[in-house]
């Protein structure tokens, strides 16, 4: 049997932050469905959810949330110097620092993920709508990019899980 993984204080942090936002696992895991269910029939939330949860356990992933979601939260409130507070309030097309955080995330499970997260990043499907939506007075330049960053990442791991297991 196995037994649960303890999560660290860096890893529950990252997990509640991303509620704290609005953002649950379901809503991930369903953007991850969307990129990979034209390539698996059988696919199931289920392994979407599960692969979510694996590429939520990496460091480096939740070091990226810890990172840009503080810069939201403080640009929010309108406590960075400007011009960044208006570079990350307007989420500014040249600024770029948002996508290359997401690209850290990316990495984890190899170069598919670029190619999924370009995609999600295009398409902004599900929750990326609502997190791209300025009319709601939230500041999410970098959690949008996260978030299809962690499903992209999903998408690869279980991508290559999938072709392990076929």
């Amino acid at each position: 049997m196995n037994k649960p993984k303890k999560q660290s204080e860096v890893e529950l942090k990252a997990r509640e932050l991303l509620k704290e936002r609005g953002i649950t696992l379901d809503h991930i895991a369903e953007l991850v469905y969307y990129l990979q269910s034209s390539y698996h029939k059988d696919l199931t939330m289920e392994l979407c959810l599960e692969n979510v949860d694996r590429v939520l356990s990496k460091r480096e992933v939740q070091n990226a949330i810890l990172t840009g979601i503080q810069l939201d939260k403080l640009a929010e409130q309108k406590k960075l110097e400007q011009p960044l507070q208006k570079l990350i309030d307007t989420d500014e097309g040249l600024y770029g620092v948002d996508e290359i955080i997401a690209l850290s995330i990316v990495n984890v499970y190899g170069s598919i993920g670029f190619t999924n997260y370009g995609y999600i990043d295009k398409q902004k499907p599900g929750i990326l709508e609502h997190l791209n939506d300025r009319s709601t007075g939230e500041c999410h330049t970098f959690l949008d990019d996260i978030v299809g960053a962690i499903a992209a990442a999903a998408s690869s791991r279980l991508a290559h899980s999938w072709e392990e297991e076929n």
